[in-house]
């Protein structure tokens, strides 16, 4: 069984807050402060770290297609959204 298939079990706090294992978050780089992209899948909720280490090796890669919007529009849209769900679950 690999590092990335061994199942450890986390608890939620009443913020949604979840602390990751340390094992990987060295295995994954994740530092204080790391931001990361969480996305809801047929499986679950899928969280992927924003490290410094993928920006490296993903640069280049955000170049946009012609017809669609700039990332930093879509990162302002995502944000918003963001904000208004912390606002509605923090009262």
């Amino acid at each position: 069984m690999s590092l990335t298939e061994k199942r450890e079990t986390v608890s939620f706090t009443t913020k949604g807050q979840v602390v990751i294992p340390l094992r990987l978050r060295k295995q994954f780089e994740i530092e204080d402060g790391t931001k990361a992209v969480v996305q809801a899948t047929p499986e679950g909720i899928l969280l992927k770290p924003v490290t410094a280490a993928l920006i490296r090796r993903g640069r280049g890669i955000l170049k946009r297609a012609s017809g669609h919007r700039p990332l930093t529009e879509e990162w302002a849209e995502h944000k918003k959204r963001e904000r208004a769900l912390e606002e509605r679950h923090a009262g």
